[in-house]
């Protein structure tokens, strides 16, 4: 570990300025609809995990892109102001990043994202994983390039590398599994690698092509709860979703990845890693906001108890 008192985890992947609206029911199609609430606040999926991490009271650090402009500076500053670390967040000149989000009263969402062709290249330095700086790092599937450099060194050094397999092409997904020790996959993305549908089935088939090598997999499945395959016992356990009233189900999967590695980070048994990750996710679509209504360590425990 690279600190025992203060493990630090390394978010890779996704930054971005969110415009969400939240109307009565997401638009049947043109014309114009007057939203209830609207908010715009910097995310993606490994900043907003990395917002959670921090929220948590964990030693978090963002490795992202974002353009040269007032956006990107924006985003920077705000996750800064939560505690995330961007002294590895790169501004790339004449480029831009941003994307808009209809969130319905039951929580369901559209999201429609415009990430920059020029924010996408590999990078030709990455932080100092093989240092030992970082005990943990986590990866999206937005900077795939980068997200292949990054779970490579945490493999040679030794580190936990969690992979965030969400929708991605199944040429993404392929290139990363194998690279990382934790995979935690969303239900679409395990039923693109595997062909099934059911995510219990599709937990046996990741892991029979991915935890050959003792990887932890498991696949998130919203209101079905979570699923992991137990190596030692050569079987799938369920963490079941947590009953709230749903209010904003944008970034609960960010939420969950962010809680997954910073319980990790701290050697929690597993079971007790997905039953914080799985409150965590669902404090938050208790929430309107996206990635704002992540819990405090206060409120997960009090939560739990």
């Amino acid at each position: 570990m690279a600190n025992e008192a203060t493990p630090k985890i390394l978010c890779v992947g996704a930054l971005t300025m969110d415009t969400i609206f939240r109307l009565d029911r997401l638009p049947p199609g043109p014309g114009k609809y007057i939203p209830l609430e609207a908010v715009e606040i910097a995310a993606g999926m490994a900043s907003s995990a990395a917002a959670s991490i921090a929220r948590l009271g964990g030693s978090v650090s963002l490795f992202a892109s974002t353009g040269d402009d007032e956006i990107g500076r924006r985003a920077v500053a705000e996750l800064t102001a939560e505690g995330v670390d961007c002294s590895h967040v790169r501004s790339v000149a004449d480029a831009r990043s941003a994307f808009s989000i209809f969130v319905d009263a039951a929580g369901e969402r559209v999201i429609v994202p415009y990430y920059d062709a020029g924010l996408l290249p590999a990078p030709s330095e990455i932080p100092p994983v093989i240092d030992g700086t970082f005990d943990v790092v986590m990866t999206d599937v937005r900077w795939p390039l980068a997200a292949a450099k990054v779970l490579k060194a945490a493999r040679e050094a030794e580190v936990h590398g969690i992979l965030d397999a969400d929708t991605a092409s199944l040429e993404t997904l392929e290139m990363l599994l194998p690279l990382a020790s934790h995979i935690v996959a969303s239900e679409p993305a395990a039923e693109r690698v595997t062909g099934e549908s059911d995510p219990e089935k599709a937990t046996v088939a990741l892991a029979a092509l991915y935890g050959r090598d003792g990887a932890f997999v498991s696949v998130t499945a919203g209101n079905k709860g979570s699923f992991w395959y137990d190596e030692l016992e050569g079987e799938v356990r369920h963490m079941p979703a947590f009953e709230v009233d749903v209010v904003d189900t944008l970034a609960a999967g960010d939420v969950f990845h962010g809680t997954f590695a910073w319980a990790l980070s701290r050697n929690y048994p597993i079971y007790q890693i997905m039953r914080f990750a799985s409150a965590a996710a669902a404090i938050k679509c208790s929430r309107f906001g996206g990635r704002s209504g992540a819990p405090t360590k206060a409120e997960l425990d009090a939560f739990l108890t």
